[in-house]
């Protein structure tokens, strides 16, 4: 999808989704050294970072409940991230607004390890549970480094090829499923910083179409571009997150 009006000076082509990608990415993950932190008193959790191919036709999926009807979000009055689309992309997901937790709020399918489980186990687990594909190990590129949250966890994001897929969002965990062109991430006027009275980190945020989001999603995204996309090492774990996600 072309990006036009104002900001398309700054937003490059879209990425075409094919195998030298696939290769590309898988490459720069591999001799990259992963930079792992200890749990401590903190939870483990996986994200999943799910490439995709994309265009305006499937730039957003919407939830549908179990009698068919789409999932309603009376906020959602424009969706700024529909412009995002076009080529090689990741799925971003919108919670429900009736979440006791980050509801409404973009994220990547993930969450808590279950006991006994490993971190490509419950990536792939929650991308199955929260959007509906269902893909095996042979799947994924790699690994990009932990970070902390502010909320107690300790988030480990897998990068996985999800090839010709349909998205299937769990409307008890999602409203809504977009593909984001991977192009967005290499944007010039990303990522963004903005300082906050609460901490002396800089806190992160990246523009996806018309829409930003913030850490911790940011951050992972901000890696993602950086080393999977670009082969640049420059660590993330000190991006500081916005006090509304520190619950």
């Amino acid at each position: 999808m072309e990006e036009q009006g104002p900001l398309a000076h700054l937003i490059p082509a879209p990425i075409r989704y094919d195998a030298s990608l696939r290769q590309r990415v898988a490459g720069h993950l591999a001799g990259h050294e992963r930079r792992a932190v200890p749990l401590g008193e903190r939870r483990h959790a996986a994200v999943a970072l799910l490439l995709v191919d994309s265009g305006p036709e499937t730039a957003k999926t919407v939830a549908r409940t179990a009698d068919g009807s789409v999932a309603h979000d009376p906020l959602l009055l424009h969706d700024g991230l529909l412009s995002a689309a076009g080529g090689a992309a990741f799925v971003l997901c919108r919670r429900p607004l009736q979440l006791r937790r980050h509801g409404g709020q973009y994220a990547l399918p993930g969450g808590r390890l279950e006991p006994g489980e490993e971190v490509v186990e419950a990536a792939l687990r929650e991308t199955h549970e929260e959007v509906g594909v269902d893909l095996g190990p042979e799947s994924v590129l790699g690994l990009l480094d932990d970070y902390v949250t502010r909320s107690g966890f300790v988030m480990t994001p897998v990068v996985v090829w999800g090839g010709e897929v349909e998205l299937r969002p769990d409307p008890g965990e999602v409203m809504a499923a977009y593909r984001v062109g991977l192009h967005q991430l290499l944007r010039r006027d990303s990522p963004r910083f903005d300082q906050i009275p609460e901490s002396d980190r800089p806190v992160v945020s990246v523009p996806l179409g018309g829409t930003v989001v913030h850490a911790p999603t940011a951050a992972v995204l901000v890696q993602l571009g950086w080393l999977g996309l670009s082969g640049r090492p420059d660590p993330v774990h000190h991006f500081e997150q916005p006090v509304f996600a520190w619950r």
